[in-house]
């Protein structure tokens, strides 16, 4: 069993083990932190995407008309 060998690279490395099978890509193996920052940027990636699309399509607000209903929604809440 190779699960502690493989661990250890990847926390000390932070880069994903490939695993292959017959000789063809079967698996990859990454540490948590990385596995979650890759699904960030992903994520991040996604709202970027949609942003521009909002752009292009001018669906969109101008700061000050957006700051005046942010502040008229959230008027009650006090911090």
């Amino acid at each position: 069993n190779s699960y502690n060998q493989i661990s250890e690279y990847c926390h000390t490395y932070n880069e994903p083990v490939y695993i292959t099978k017959n000789g063809k890509g079967d698996l990859v193996v990454m540490d948590i932190n990385t596995y979650e920052k890759l699904v960030g940027r992903f994520e991040l990636s996604i709202l970027l995407d949609q942003g521009l699309e909002d752009v292009k399509e001018k669906n969109y607000k101008n700061a000050d008309k957006f700051f005046d209903e942010l502040e008229g929604r959230y008027k009650d809440v006090k911090l």
